[in-house]
This record gives C-alpha cells, sequence and structure tokens, in this order.
C-alpha cells in the first residue's frame, strides 16, 4: 500500500483537538467590521467546531490528522 497524500487545503484551515474533532475558522472575521457590532466580532474570533457530517470529507483528507 502506497502512503496516502494529505489535503493541504484541508491542514492549513483546520485544528485538531485534543480529542480527535476539527475546528475552523469562522468566515466574515477579515475585513468590512466597521458595520459588525462587537458581540459578533468577538465571536468571529471563535473557532468553530465541523459538523459530524464534515468531519467524515475531513478524515478522508487528513489521513493521518494534524
Amino acid at each position: 500500500m502506497p502512503k496516502l497524500k494529505t489535503r493541504k487545503c484541508a491542514a492549513k484551515r483546520l485544528k485538531q483537538t485534543g480529542t480527535g474533532k476539527y475546528r475552523h475558522n469562522k468566515a466574515g472575521a477579515r475585513h468590512l467590521k466597521t458595520c459588525k457590532n462587537a458581540k459578533r466580532k468577538r465571536r468571529l474570533r471563535q473557532d468553530g467546531a465541523v459538523s459530524a457530517a464534515e468531519s467524515r470529507r475531513i478524515k478522508v483528507a487528513l489521513p493521518y490528522g494534524l
């Protein structure tokens, strides 16, 4: 069996937690911040959890984890 390749696009965008779940950065936090309120910007700073349906696809893209 040859070695499996890691999808670099997934490796750069995701972080793995200690329990094996994946976290991602939320969209919309880069620019146009003046029209967003402080509560919304605070929540955009936090990592988002990856859903169970998406985590199956991520396990294929990252065969050896992160």
